[in-house]
């Protein structure tokens, strides 16, 4: 990561790690005008912001995963289903994707990997994360469970999900044994990737947080946890460890007396 003396150390305790959010790219609209619009609800920007983060926005065009060296944590937010052939599977009439959209998405998620990058991967996002490391997806969950319909009450309209985590995982450590947060469930995860480990389950056994096996903090979760104003402990732990992680590189660069890259 470039830095100049004039940058806040990642040491100091005003400092506020730089967290790169994913974006939509589709109609959007501002003031008397309608267009095509790089966005992203601000459900999460608001998260990132109140947790102590500062919010930096990747639209999914003009892909450079070297902007990865200049934040200090990654979340890939929610939106439409991740297309099938990026997992070999034929289409469901239901799927509906943006392909250019998950290229990016899919090349920032496994540059994070490569990098030890914090990672938050946010529904869609936890989807992407297992299609990265070669898993694969349900892509209409009403087909294999009845109880889909209480995830997705309606269009725009947000269900609850209870969920029990797994000991000794980044869920348990963060949101206690059993949890409930907002979700919108369309697609799942089906079969789960190598490097991946289930760390949250509904009671029906849909997936609810997946995290990575090694060292690197990775943690994907199915449901919507920007959306519940009142528990703020995802995003607070997230952000802790991106702290972290900025002084861990500052300390590197430090050592080596230089500012220029950072080997995890």
């Amino acid at each position: 990561m470039a830095s100049n003396d004039s940058e806040t150390p990642a040491g100091d305790t005003g400092y506020r790690p730089r967290i790169a959010l994913t974006t939509y790219y589709q109609e959007g609209a501002w003031g008397v005008w309608e267009s095509i619009a790089a966005i992203v609800p601000g459900a999460y920007v608001e998260a990132v912001a109140a947790a102590g983060g500062t919010p930096v926005l990747l639209p999914p065009l003009g892909t450079d995963t070297g902007v990865l060296d200049c934040v200090d944590g990654l979340i890939v937010i929610g939106g439409v289903d991740v297309d099938p052939d990026c997992y070999g599977a034929p289409r469901h009439e239901l799927t509906r994707s943006q392909p250019s959209r998950d290229e990016h998405d899919l090349a920032l998620t496994r540059a994070a990997l490569e990098r030890g990058l914090p990672l938050f991967a946010i529904c869609r996002g936890a989807q992407i994360l297992n299609v990265a490391l070669g898993g694969t997806l349900i892509q209409h969950l009403p087909d294999v469970n009845e109880n889909a319909a209480q995830y997705q009450p309606g269009p725009g309209q947000y269900g609850t999900v209870e969920f029990t985590t797994v000991p000794g995982s980044r869920c348990r450590e963060l949101l206690g044994e059993t949890a409930r947060s907002p979700c919108y469930h369309h697609q799942a995860l089906d079969e789960v990737a190598e490097g991946l480990r289930v760390t949250a389950r509904a009671a029906d056994g849909t997936v609810e947080a997946v995290e990575t096996t090694g060292k690197n903090w990775s943690l994907g979760v199915q449901f919507h946890p920007e959306e519940n104003r009142k528990d703020s402990r995802l995003f607070d732990g997230f952000v802790a460890v991106a702290r972290r992680h900025a002084e861990h590189r500052d300390a590197h660069h430090n050592a080596h007396g230089r500012k220029d890259e950072f080997i995890p």
